[in-house]
C-alpha cells in the first residue's frame, strides 16, 4: 500500500467547529500529528481519547519559523515513508490551505518522494472573520501575512484581514506598515480567538496602540475595515494616475485637456532644472516637490498615449522594471561586480544585448546614441568619453593641457583679428578641449561648472549685502571696493 498522509483542518475553535468527515478520519487514523497542541480542539478531542504528537518543542530549539516548518515537513514525511501503511493524519489549526505554510512544503516535496497527499478541509479563521467582523469578501478582501505586510501590498479600498499576529513584535511591524497608509488615529479591529467562547476578544483601538495590547497569540487577526476615503490612497502611485486621467477627461481641467507633447515639452526641461537646483542646493523639501513635479510630466505624456492606445504609464513601469532586472546581471542573475567600474561595464553590455534581443539596427557611428538636444557642456563630455572608448584620446593630461593652451591662443588670435563667428567657433573649441581635462581629473564639467556658479553667486551677494549695510548701491561704488569685499567673501569663515 502506497504511503499517504491526509491533511485536516481543525478549524479556529473547539471541536464544534469540526465536520462530520474530519471527526472520523482521526478516529480511525492510527498515528496523528499536529502542527501546534496550542489550539482549541484539540483539548476537546483528547478527552475523546484522540490525541496527537505535536510539533511544539520544534518552535523553540529552531531560530526562525520557515526552519520549524521545513523541520515539520521532513518529519511528516519521513513517518509517512516508516509507516509501512499506516494511516497517518497531520491536524493544523484552520483549513489547511489558508496560511499553512507546511501544507505547501508538503504539497512540493511529497510526490518526489512518492508520498500522496489528501485533504479535508476545515472551517477557516475567515469564516469566522466574516461572521464575527462583520463584512462581505465579494466588496473586495485581501488576506496578509503580518511577517510579509509592505506598503505596496496595502490597498485601503479592500477589507484588510492580517493573519499571524503572533506577539507585540509582529504587531509592532504591523503598526509600522500600516502607517505608511493610514494615520496614527485610524482605527483597526483587534481579533482573538473568534468564534472560541470564552476565549474570543474583539476590540478596536487607534493604530498608534496596536502593539500595546495585553496579549497576542496564534489566533490573533488584525482587521482593517474598506475606506472610499481618498486621503488614504494620497501616497499611491494608482491614485496619481488616476487623478491625471481625470484631469485629462472632458470633465476635467480645460488646459490640461488642450496639452500635446509639443505644447508641454519645455515644462518637462524646466521641471528637470527645477530638480536639480534642489540637488544642487541640498534641500529635501524642494527636492520632494520638485520631484513629484518631473513625474507629472512622464504621467502626463504617458496618459497622452494611453488615449491614444498605444501605451499607458504602467507599460512604462514594466518596461523600467524589466531593463532595471536584465542590465543587472550581478545583482538579479549569475554574474559578479567587483567595483561601480565592473557594474558600469555590465550595464553597457547587457544594454547592447537588449538592443541585440530587440531587433534595434546597429547604429552607423559610436555616437549616435547621445541625444542631440543634450545641453552642449555634457553632450560634449559624452561625446569625448564615447571616442575615448575606442582609443581615441589624449595619452595623459600633460596632451590636454597643452591642447588647451593652444585653443586659448588661437581665441586670442581671433579676439584681435578675426570676425565674431570666428571668435565663437574658437571659444567652442577652448571649451571643448577644457572638458577634456574635466575628463581626465574624473570630474563632470556640468557639476563643477554648476558648483563655480554656485560660489560665484555666493559671494556677489556678499557684495551686495555689503552694499546694504552700508546704505550704498553699485554706483556708489569702485571695482576695487567690490574685489575687497569679494575677497572677503573667499576667506575662510
Amino acid at each position: 500500500m502506497p504511503s499517504s498522509i491526509t491533511i485536516v483542518g481543525l478549524g479556529s475553535g473547539g471541536e464544534d467547529q469540526l465536520t462530520l468527515g474530519i471527526l472520523k478520519k482521526l478516529e480511525a487514523a492510527e498515528l496523528r500529528f499536529v502542527r501546534t497542541a496550542d489550539h482549541p480542539a484539540v483539548a476537546d478531542l483528547a478527552r475523546r481519547g484522540i490525541v496527537f504528537e505535536s510539533f511544539d518543542s520544534l518552535y523553540e530549539s529552531l531560530d526562525g519559523f520557515e526552519e520549524v516548518y521545513e523541520a515539520i515537513a521532513a518529519k511528516l514525511l519521513d513517518a509517512a515513508s516508516g509507516s509501512g501503511g499506516q494511516a497517518i493524519v497531520y491536524a493544523v489549526p484552520g483549513h489547511p490551505m489558508v496560511a499553512e505554510r507546511t501544507v505547501q512544503l508538503l504539497r512540493k516535496q511529497a510526490p518526489g518522494r512518492g508520498i500522496a497527499l489528501d485533504m479535508l478541509g476545515g472551517e477557516s479563521f475567515l469564516d469566522q472573520a466574516f461572521l464575527r467582523l462583520g463584512f462581505d469578501p465579494i466588496e473586495g478582501f485581501q488576506l496578509l501575512d503580518a511577517s510579509e505586510l509592505t506598503r505596496e501590498t496595502l490597498r485601503p479600498r479592500l477589507h484588510t484581514v492580517i493573519g499571524q499576529v503572533y506577539d507585540a513584535f509582529t504587531a509592532s511591524d504591523v503598526k509600522l506598515a500600516l502607517m505608511n497608509v493610514y494615520p496614527d488615529d485610524h482605527p483597526v479591529v483587534v481579533g482573538q480567538a473568534l468564534g472560541v467562547p470564552g476565549e474570543e476578544r474583539i476590540e478596536t483601538v487607534p493604530l498608534h496602540e496596536l502593539d500595546r495590547l495585553g496579549s497576542y497569540g496564534n489566533l490573533t487577526l488584525v482587521y482593517v475595515p474598506a475606506s472610499d476615503d481618498d486621503r488614504l490612497r494620497r501616497r499611491s502611485f494608482e491614485r496619481l494616475h488616476e487623478i491625471v486621467g481625470i484631469l485629462r477627461s472632458p470633465e476635467g481641467c480645460p488646459w490640461d485637456r488642450a496639452q500635446t507633447h509639443a505644447s508641454i515639452r519645455k515644462n518637462f526641461i524646466e521641471e528637470t532644472y527645477e530638480a536639480i537646483e534642489a540637488l544642487d542646493n541640498d534641500d529635501p523639501d524642494g527636492m520632494k516637490e520638485e520631484f513629484g513635479d518631473v513625474l507629472l510630466q512622464v504621467l502626463l505624456h504617458s496618459q497622452m498615449e494611453e488615449e491614444e492606445g498605444t501605451f499607458d504609464v504602467f507599460d512604462v513601469l514594466a518596461e523600467l522594471n524589466d531593463k532595471l532586472i536584465f542590465r543587472h546581471p550581478h545583482v538579479f542573475g549569475g554574474a559578479n561586480a567587483q567595483d561601480a567600474e565592473e557594474a558600469l561595464r555590465n550595464w553597457e553590455a547587457m544594454k547592447a544585448e537588449e538592443k541585440r534581443r530587440k531587433g534595434v539596427a546597429e547604429r552607423k557611428s559610436l555616437l549616435d546614441g547621445i541625444p542631440k538636444d543634450l545641453p552642449a557642456l555634457p553632450r560634449a563630455y559624452k561625446v569625448q568619453r564615447k571616442a575615448s572608448s575606442v582609443g581615441f584620446d589624449w595619452p595623459d593630461l600633460n596632451g590636454v593641457f597643452d591642447k588647451i593652451e593652444e585653443e586659448l591662443a588661437e581665441l586670442k588670435e581671433a579676439v584681435r583679428s578675426e570676425s565674431l563667428e570666428r571668435q565663437k567657433e574658437e571659444l567652442g573649441d577652448l571649451l571643448f578641449a577644457v572638458v577634456n581635462a574635466a575628463r581626465f581629473v574624473k570630474a563632470d564639467p556640468e557639476e563643477a561648472l554648476a558648483g563655480t556658479n554656485r560660489k560665484f553667486v555666493s559671494r556677489f551677494q556678499y557684495i551686495e549685502e555689503q552694499l546694504r549695510i552700508n546704505g550704498r548701491t553699485f554706483d556708489e561704488t569702485d571695482l576695487t571696493e567690490m574685489e575687497d569685499w569679494w575677497k572677503e567673501a573667499k576667506a575662510p569663515k
